[in-house]
């Protein structure tokens, strides 16, 4: 857990923070293996009994002042009492203390609570490539687009053998294409065999017939260990859509323009409820690697083209390009989170997308937005092993505590978590007040391969894995300055500019929709506001 503050010594007063027009906060990486400067936490296994503050719920940490059968705790300074049981363990020699009193970063299993994660979900990762086949040409552009589709796709058979490669023995593994219709492969047979779908023009998510009617979960899912040759066969069958319809599109009277649909937004709706029934809501146990050549174009969740939207209207294009034109992805998002499904969003495009609307399927659902203006130049590929070959941990809380003299006054969720402080109403620090405490507190699951226990040559790959549910607690005692060049000699730039970033994208959006002057008296308001404190 890597906690980096904007302010390496906190400012003694409300005055002297807004005297020196710095912004004051952290940015929080809780995943992160080790600390800002590379130490590794303690760990442990008996996270379970790791005593808790009364007052505040905060963690028992190796700054907290204790005695033999009480201990005061250093967030809001309420003395507890110290169990028999834990009094004993804290009274052990020094080679053999617990974690928590050998650091103030500690990470430790959750014993109570792994058996009950079991329970909720089957610990098998699960990895479904859901690929695009559409693509939109010009009857004179024809083979010029077509040698583009092709290239999208053979990009997306590259990534997915390096996925192959980067994914942990025992994942099953699932491939799905979309465009008016949908396919579902089944390679678990001598010969790959797709069976398709089509979607309705005016489908409000849902198909005539459920996936699972289609083709069982059971044969959707391969096991990568037996089936990664037939995964591959299987990829090398994919054409593009334009190979098979380019003819039925122009018996339809379409000579200028093929419009090649992409029911992206049905697709990823099916298959998250496809997911879902077998895999329930509570662990984000199954991922979706979604690939895009162009907007959704069909069906729910459909969007307009740039050309479309600027028709008449060419001086709102700006504005239009940071609004979301649907809700359908956001809905989708809460839905992709309920049934434990990440989706991971690679759009290899120069068209006009709306991924301000397609992102909130990826961020909220705990994936990554992956962004290319052409196959020739993208990193697809190595991006996406790069992305499998970390670790990751998911069904995650983490919980903030300060001390009593400042508190959180604003938060954004990004790859750092970034967190400002403001001072409470009348406070400060001064040397006869304790000084400033921040204690983090993470809890997340990990899956767990533990190789195959059976010996078995036809076990189940369900059996190679566990979950484990783990407590990581930082606590960290800041220093405080009542000088004001203290302050700029411990200013981490990486962090002050994180945060500026993100105070000022809403007037960045502002701007786009207002008239010059407008902006200026909105930027000098703005300003206005970080010398102060931001206190309203």
């Amino acid at each position: 857990m890597a906690v980096r503050a904007s302010l390496g010594c906190f400012p003694s007063e409300p005055a002297l923070h807004a005297s020196c027009g710095m912004p004051w906060g952290v940015a929080v990486t809780p995943f992160s293996a080790a600390d800002e400067c590379g130490s590794p936490p303690a760990t442990g296994d008996e996270g379970h009994l790791l005593p808790r503050c009364q007052s505040c719920f905060a963690y028992f940490s190796l700054l907290c002042p204790l005695d033999r059968w009480s201990w005061t705790c250093a967030v809001c300074g309420s003395e507890n009492d110290l169990p028999a049981e834990a009094s004993a363990r804290y009274a052990r020699d020094g080679a053999h203390d617990p974690p928590e009193m050998r650091s103030a970063f500690v990470d430790l299993l959750l014993q109570g609570e792994e058996g009950e994660a079991a329970a909720a979900a089957a610990p098998t990762p699960v990895y479904v490539a859901a690929i695009d086949l559409s693509c939109k040409i010009s009857r004179f552009l024809r083979k010029l687009f077509m040698y583009a589709s092709e290239e999208f796709l053979e990009l997306v058979k590259s990534a997915l053998q390096a996925a192959l490669e980067a994914l942990s023995p025992g994942s099953l593994f699932g491939l799905l294409t979309f465009s008016s219709k949908i396919g579902l492969y089944d390679v678990q047979g001598p010969i790959p065999i797709v069976k398709n779908v089509f979607i309705p023009p005016d489908s409000d998510g849902a198909l005539p017939i459920d996936l699972e009617d289609i083709m069982p979960l059971c044969s959707f899912l391969a096991p990568i260990d037996s089936c990664k040759d037939r995964i591959t066969e299987a990829l090398e069958t994919i054409k593009p859509m334009s190979s098979w319809d380019v003819a039925a599109n122009t018996a339809e009277g379409q000579d200028h323009v093929l419009h090649h649909t992409r029911g992206f937004g049905v697709a990823l709706d099916v298959l998250v409820n496809y997911l879902g029934s077998e895999y329930g809501n509570a662990f984000e146990l199954a991922r979706i690697f979604a690939f895009l050549s162009g907007p959704p174009n069909y069906g729910a969740g459909q969007m307009d083209t740039i050309e479309d939207q600027n028709a008449g209207k060419a001086g709102d294009a700006d504005h239009i390009l940071l609004q979301e034109q649907t809700s359908f992805y956001k809905n989708l998002a809460t839905s992709a989170v309920q049934a434990g499904v990440c989706v991971d969003l690679f759009a290899i495009t120069n068209e006009y997308t709306d991924l301000t609307s397609l992102k909130v399927l990826s961020v909220e659902s705990g994936g990554s937005l992956f962004l290319y203006s052409s196959a020739d130049e993208s990193t697809l590929p190595q991006d996406i092993y790069k992305m499998l070959s970390r670790p990751y941990a998911f069904g995650c809380v983490m919980r903030l505590r300060t001390s009593s003299q400042f508190k959180i006054a604003d938060s954004v969720n990004t790859l750092r978590d970034i967190y400002d402080f403001e001072f409470e109403r009348d406070s400060q620090f001064s040397r006869k007040s304790s000084p400033p405490i921040l204690q983090i507190a993470f809890k997340y699951t990990v899956l767990v391969h533990n190789g195959d226990k059976s010996g078995a040559p036809n076990s189940g790959s369900r059996s190679k894995y566990s979950l484990e549910r783990r407590l990581r607690v930082r606590t960290i005692q800041y220093n405080t300055t009542a000088n004001i060049w203290d302050l700029y000699d411990f200013v981490d730039p990486d962090v002050v500019l994180t945060i500026l970033v993100h105070q000022v994208q809403p007037l960045l959006i502002f701007c786009r929709s207002s008239t010059t002057s407008e902006c200026i008296v909105k930027s000098s308001d703005t300003h206005s506001e970080n010398l102060s404190t931001k206190n309203n």
